[in-house]
């Protein structure tokens, strides 16, 4: 095959009329694919950028698989792998744009700005004597020169209200830790709530310290969120059941072509929780939500709330190349412990009929009522020691189902939120009365007992809609409109004030899955 090669680049890179013909007598189909991009690299009649050809190759063939197997390229990878690995490298901001201005909306607790005294409110304007602002820079170049390797230093100029001169900084950049729980505190008297965003290499950790925190506070009900969460590491996910299940319980197992059978038991964990629990999901919460969700409930360990889940059965591997793009490739299915594989129906190549599935579900009416929720009885399987009902092929489906609130989410706030209205209002009215409201507030608990949304802010979001003609239909939808904006501008403000665990306390009281886990453990 060498030969074959060596000799068919020969005939390539030699010089060719324009009626010459080449013929390739090789039917190795490696063969075939290295000789068609070396042809089309070398005699394609305009210039190619090789690269992304072997990539747009690489991206065809993983498009006729299933939907999850996928291509990253590097910075794709870097970002994807930030979120997860726990920490990145930087300053230590929370930062948003305001008019072409990055301001500083929180610092990271003992963080390389909070260090210096760079405080909320500041604006950056200067990177290294680079102007930032107002010059139409996207967020993603800013955040090119905030970030760098641990120990560089960033000369930074910024602009403090009340301030007449600018202000030079120099920060020293350090690991800034990134979280994957979003919110933990006591959310009814002796019950306890965390919530998880993904599942990352810290997740365990984390997961571990806000238990022992509410454990000390005397809970006796654990409600794990997990809405929206998309998955992450399989190994997070079976960390965390650890501390769930009895020692011996099987977490989840997994099986495939070339992937022999790997399962993963409980061993008593490192704190383990006996308490009671509710696990909440929606149609949203995938993969490794999936895993944690379907060990619980295979175990009768505790109820599950909410609405059908994604439906990711799939094991993805990386595999990496030198230039630090990544496959994700598909390897095994995941099975919970009654032996269900809870991934939903594809075809392969068919991602874009995957890509509307819930759509689908909300046509239907899954989204809205469980009767319209059906299973084959080919899938149906029982739980472990109760012996109750369950099934797969499409997701984890709920003990309690919440239908989904279609009346509560008008078209006009949907409007408002995709063109960021409300996300701009907001960071303008903390800017200007921040000082203010950390006075009258002192503590979140006053703030979440006292605040009311004034009447100018939500006026302003209105004001600012109609200027890009985003306007209710009538006023109706006005009336619709306004409890949920002024709920969620209440959180915004409690966000910017103190941080996302303050968010979701305001956030929490109208979620109609969260309110039903707290009646049924009533």
């Amino acid at each position: 095959m060498r030969r074959t090669f060596l000799t068919a680049a020969v005939v390539l890179l030699a010089t060719i009329t324009a009626s010459a013909q080449l013929r390739i007598n090789d039917n190795n189909p490696k063969s075939k694919l290295y000789m068609a991009e070396m042809a089309i690299t070398n005699l394609y009649v305009d210039s190619v950028d090789e690269g992304k050809l072997v990539e747009d190759a690489i991206r065809g063939m993983l498009e006729k698989l299933d939907p999850h197997s996928s291509y990253s390229t590097p910075a794709e990878v870097k970002s994807m792998t930030e979120s997860l690995e726990g920490s990145f490298e930087g300053i230590g901001v929370q930062f948003n744009m305001m008019e072409d201005t990055l301001v500083v909306i929180q610092t990271i607790s003992n963080g390389p700005s909070e260090k210096v005294g760079i405080i909320p409110g500041d604006r950056i304007v200067a990177v290294n004597d680079t102007a930032i602002a107002g010059v139409k820079m996207s967020k993603e170049e800013i955040m090119k020169r905030l970030r760098g390797p641990k120990g560089t230093k960033v000369n930074l100029k910024i602009v403090r209200l009340g301030i007449k001169d600018d202000l030079p900084f120099t920060v020293v950049r350090d690991k800034i830790p990134v979280y994957s729980l979003d919110a933990s505190y006591i959310i009814r008297p002796r019950v306890g709530y965390i919530r998880i965003g993904n599942f990352g290499a810290t997740t365990h950790e984390e997961f571990l310290k806000a238990l022992g925190k509410l454990q000390e506070k005397g809970i006796d009900h654990l409600i794990i969120d997990l809405q929206d969460n998309g998955g992450g590491y399989l190994q997070a996910a079976v960390m965390v059941a650890n501390e769930l299940l009895n020692d011996g319980d099987m977490i989840v197992y997994t099986e495939g072509r070339a992937a022999p059978r790997k399962e993963y038991h409980a061993d008593g964990g490192k704190s383990p929780y006996k308490g009671g629990l509710t696990i909440l999901v929606n149609e949203f919460s995938a993969s490794a939500s999936e895993i944690l969700a379907g060990a619980v409930q295979d175990h009768d360990r505790g109820t599950i709330v909410g609405r059908r889940s994604f439906g990711k059965g799939l094991v993805q591997r990386p595999i990496e190349f030198a230039d630090g793009s990544m496959i994700r490739l598909t390897i095994a299915h995941y099975f919970t412990p009654s032996g269900r594989c809870i991934q939903k129906p594809y075809t392969k190549g068919g991602q874009k009929d995957y890509a509307k599935d819930i759509d689908n579900r909300l046509k239907h009416g899954e989204l809205t009522s469980a009767d319209s929720i059906h299973f084959a009885d080919s899938l149906r399987f029982q739980t472990l020691r109760l012996h109750r009902t369950v099934y797969g092929g499409g997701g984890i489906m709920p003990d309690e189902f919440v239908p989904l609130d279609t009346t509560k989410y008008t078209k006009f706030h949907r409007q408002l939120a995709a063109k960021s209205v409300i996300i701009n209002a907001n960071l303008k009215y903390i800017d200007n009365n921040r000082k203010a409201l950390k006075k009258k507030y002192p503590t979140f608990e006053e703030f979440n007992a006292n605040y009311e949304v004034p009447k100018s802010l939500i006026d302003t979001v209105i004001a600012k809609g109609a200027e890009m003609d985003v306007k209710p239909t009538d006023d109706a939808e006005l009336a619709t409109t306004l409890p949920y904006l002024s709920l969620q501008l209440k959180a915004l403000v409690a966000r910017d004030l103190w941080d996302m665990n303050e968010y979701f306390q305001v956030m929490n009281e109208t979620n109609d899955i969260v309110t039903k886990a707290i009646e049924t453990i009533k």
